[in-house]
Formats: C-alpha cells, sequence, structure tokens
C-alpha cells in the first residue's frame, strides 16, 4: 500500500481558526504561526512528505498542556505531541492540521533518587542531558537510540537501541509517567515502586502509543550504574551469515554482552570512507562488555573464541575510553556514511526484528532482494536481539525510486512476519508502517486497539492518522 492511498484527513477548517486564536492570545510568542517552524514541526528523519500543523504551542509544564489540549478537545483540532523531531515513520506529521504541541521547554530533571536508582524527569529532556546531569552520580540512563532523542518521545515510540541487548527497551525502563489525555485530564500511572500488580498496566499502554492515546508530561525512569569497566572492539566475518551465527552462539552461552552489533559488508564499506575506519570491507560485529576489570577482558577473550570458532577473527579490543568512543561515533554515524553511497540521494531507514533463530536467513534474504532489485540499501543490527535496519536510498523525485523503495519494504516486513517476527523493532509504525500493523497482529487485534482508541479519545484529536488505516469517521 502506497502511502499516497494513506492519512487523508479532513479538515476542520472553523475549528483550526477558532483554536488558534484563542491560543495566540493565551501563549503570545510561545505559540507560533510561521510557515518555517510549522514546517521544522513536519519535519522526520525519512523522505515520507511533510504535512505541517497550523500552529506550534510550547507549553512550560502539564497545566498548560492542559489548556492546550482542552481548547483543541472543544473545537476538535488535531493536536500532536513533538520532541525532538527525530521520528523515522512520519510520527509527527499532521495530516489533518491542527497544533503542534511542541516540549522543548518542558525539560526540567524533576528529582534524581541515587539510592533507588531511579529519575522523574519532564518530556522534553533529551538522554544525552539527563546522562550529564547524572555523570556525578555514578548512574546513567543505558538506553540509546542513536539520535539525542527526547525521554518523552523515546516512550511515545518504545524506542531501544544499541544497549537493549542488556538493559532492555524504554518498555523496560520507564517505571511509571503522568499524562494529558484526550479530554484534558491528567493520568498518573504509577509510583516509582519497582513493581506493581496494581490493575491494568497503564504505564505499558501509553508507552509505545505514539502520542494517539495521551501527552506524556512527566516519567519515572530507572537507572543504571556506571559500569566500573568498558572494554569493546570490532570483529571480521567471511559473511553475515557466520556473523549471526556467532551472535547466538554468545546470547545462548550467557556472555553478559552490553551492546553487539553488525554490519554488513556495504555498510563497512561507507563507514571506512566516512569515519575512517582501518578495519576490512567484510561484515563485522561492533561489541561492549561491561563488568569489572578482570570481567570484561575475560568476556571479551570469551567471544574471541566463539568468533573463530565461526570464522571470525582477529577481535580486537580495547578498554581506553577515546578508542571506544571513536569506534561508536563510527556506529552512531551509520546513517550520513551510508548517504555517502549514493550522493544526492536521500534514505528510507526501515527496520524488523525476528527471533535469533532466524536472524542469518532473514538478513540472508534481505541482500538477496537488494541485489535483485538494484538498491543501494546497507544493513545494521542491533542483532544482540534479532533487530536489523535496512536504509534504502532514494531520489525522492523519482517515483520509479519511490515504489522500488516501497516494495523492496513491503517484501522485507512480509519476511519478517513469515519469521514471526515484528514490521518494526523500534521505529514505530507512524505513518510509514500503517499498511503492516494488522498482517502483524491481525484484524482483531487493530479492532481492539481501535476500541481503546475511541474510548480514551472519541473525537480522534490526538495525532489522528497514524499506526492504523484511516476508515470513514476516523
Amino acid at each position: 500500500m502506497a502511502l499516497s492511498d494513506l492519512n487523508t484527513l479532513e479538515r476542520n477548517e472553523a475549528g483550526i481558526a477558532t483554536a488558534l486564536g484563542i491560543l495566540k492570545q493565551r501563549f503570545g510568542e510561545r505559540f507560533q504561526t510561521g510557515q518555517s517552524i510549522r514546517d521544522q514541526h513536519a519535519h522526520t528523519t525519512t523522505y515520507i512528505p511533510a504535512q505541517a500543523p497550523d500552529g506550534v504551542a510550547f507549553p512550560e509544564s502539564t497545566e498548560e498542556v492542559q489548556e492546550i489540549v482542552r481548547v483543541c478537545a472543544e473545537h476538535r483540532v488535531p493536536v500532536i505531541a513533538f520532541g525532538a523531531g527525530t521520528s523515522l515513520e512520519g510520527a509527527v506529521n499532521a495530516p489533518g492540521g491542527g497544533i503542534s504541541l511542541d516540549t522543548s521547554r518542558m525539560n526540567r530533571i524533576v528529582e534524581v533518587n541515587a539510592q533507588d536508582l531511579d529519575c522523574t524527569v519532564e518530556p522534553g529532556v533529551t538522554r544525552h542531558e539527563l546522562n550529564d546531569h547524572l555523570r556525578d552520580t555514578g548512574l546513567f540512563f543505558p538506553i540509546d537510540p542513536g539520535a539525542n532523542a527526547s525521554l518523552g518521545g523515546m516512550a511515545a515510540t518504545r524506542a531501544s537501541g544499541t544497549n537493549a541487548v542488556r538493559y532492555g527497551t524504554m518498555r523496560d525502563n520507564v517505571l511509571s509517567l503522568t499524562a494529558v489525555m484526550a479530554d484534558g485530564s491528567v493520568v498518573t500511572t504509577g509510583k516509582r515502586a519497582k513493581k506493581s500488580s496494581a490493575g491494568y498496566d497503564l504505564t505499558r499502554l501509553l508507552i509505545g502509543s505514539e502520542g494517539t492515546l495521551g501527552i506524556i508530561t512527566s516519567l519515572t525512569l530507572k537507572l543504571a550504574g556506571i559500569p566500573q569497566a568498558i572494554s569493546g572492539g570490532v570483529c571480521p566475518f567471511p559473511s553475515v551469515e557466520q556473523a549471526c551465527e556467532a551472535v547466538i552462539a554468545t546470547i545462548q552461552m550467557g556472555v553478559p554482552v552490553a551492546r553487539i552489533e553488525l554490519v554488513n559488508a556495504l555498510q563497512m564499506r561507507a563507514m571506512k570512507n566516512y569515519s575512517k575506519l582501518d578495519y576490512p570491507e567484510s561484515p563485522c560485529l561492533f561489541l561492549e562488555f561491561h563488568g569489572s576489570d578482570a570481567g570484561v577482558a575475560e568476556q571479551s577473550q570469551t567471544f574471541g573464541e566463539i568468533a573463530a570458532e565461526f570464522g571470525g577473527g582477529p577481535f580486537i579490543w580495547t578498554s581506553v575510553a577515546e578508542e571506544r568512543n571513536r569506534l561508536w561515533k563510527a556506529r552512531h554515524d551509520a546513517y550520513w556514511a551510508s548517504l555517502t553511497l549514493r550522493p544526492g540521494a536521500r534514505g528510507l531507514s526501515t527496520d524488523v526484528c525476528v527471533p535469533i533463530s532466524r536472524l542469518a536467513e532473514c538478513i540472508a534474504e534481505t541482500e538477496a532482494d537488494i541485489a535483485e532489485m538494484g538498491l543501494i540499501a546497507p544493513i545494521v543490527g542491533h542483532v544482540g536481539d534479532g533487530n536489523f535496519h535496512t536504509l534504502v536510498l532514494m531520489d525522492t523525485s523519482d517515483p520509479r525510486d519511490i515504489d522500488l523503495a516501497e516494495e523492496f519494504v513491503g517484501r522485507l516486513n512480509a519476511r519478517a512476519l513469515r519469521m514471526d517476527g515484528t514490521c518494526t523493532g523500534e521505529h514505530g509504525i507512524g505513518q510509514g508502517k500503517i499498511g503492516f500493523i494488522e498482517g502483524e497482529i491481525g484484524r482483531e487485534g487493530v479492532d481492539v486497539m481501535r476500541a481503546i482508541k475511541a474510548a480514551l479519545d472519541p473525537d480522534n484529536i490526538l495525532n489522528p492518522g497514524k499506526i492504523w488505516p484511516l476508515r470513514h469517521g476516523t
């Protein structure tokens, strides 16, 4: 299903005009309607066409978010939460216009409870800001999606990243949250206890809901201790299959790896050119181990032995922070490195996740698809949990390129579902993957989601046009 077939919402012109006037009078310079700032708030790091809101509000408190939502609810105007704009699936677009609610001024770190290993933050705090603040406490927040995303946005999309194999995803690291619902009421989903069996799990209902059920205004997060020692390195392999087999063996042996990332040969070529790495142009695993000095040395040596069994190596590792940081900066710059493979092109970044026993098969079939279709599409992956990303480089002014890229994504998602996986490990559905949600959870599952949405947001004002295909009146 092409994007052009989706996400067309009827505009409520009279309601939007009224809401713009009210919000401008109430918030003054903290409510903007200029074209440039509106375009910025439709920005996504993808090829999906931008759909700008009609105005952008900059609240500074939960109470101000309530005011904005109540105005929008009264006049049936869409309201779209906006964090750092790093969405990969069009999650912040405004297909029916409305108000973008920018949380960047809600950026207070409310409290840090070092003894309990938790903290409470507002949604506009970014992960870098939080970890800078925590540095002297000996604690850190481990979820690392690569981009310096806002923590509210990371919760809304159920983000994860390179550390997920050890520390889990946002689902595992949010203890509770506060959210403004579609009628302007405020819900707090829990306390700071590490576990609870008190009723429905409202925290995880809102995590991953992409702003369609409520707007997050604070989060209580789990923290982890900064490890005494960290080692990391890069290990080349003759093939993707052998690299994946080494990953499976490492996980099955219980080696407590913190990060284990795959790049295929094409991605390594791009990273060598862009980040000036001195490694073979072959599939490679990037790894990191956390623990004591003796522990990380033992884990690194154990992995080196595992890699050798599958034809990999040498595994060159280091505990020197500057050298490790250079490696991980190259990994996090993989998107920009990939763009050098086709100058002037834009990237369609897509991800799937499968059981790790099917990972090698899934990647091998995907590489065969890329070759058959004549695409330039490097692969990186958080392979410790079976998640990998493909960046399809395309000319967005050429309809043939767009059609080919969308056909590839369709085939990739169908393959992941056939292998009992998911069409998105961490990007979310947004607009870009709307066509695949029903294939993953079935019509009945989508109908349950629709029923929850209808109960909590009967007028469909919270980030409408996301997650599932539109039907008349929705």
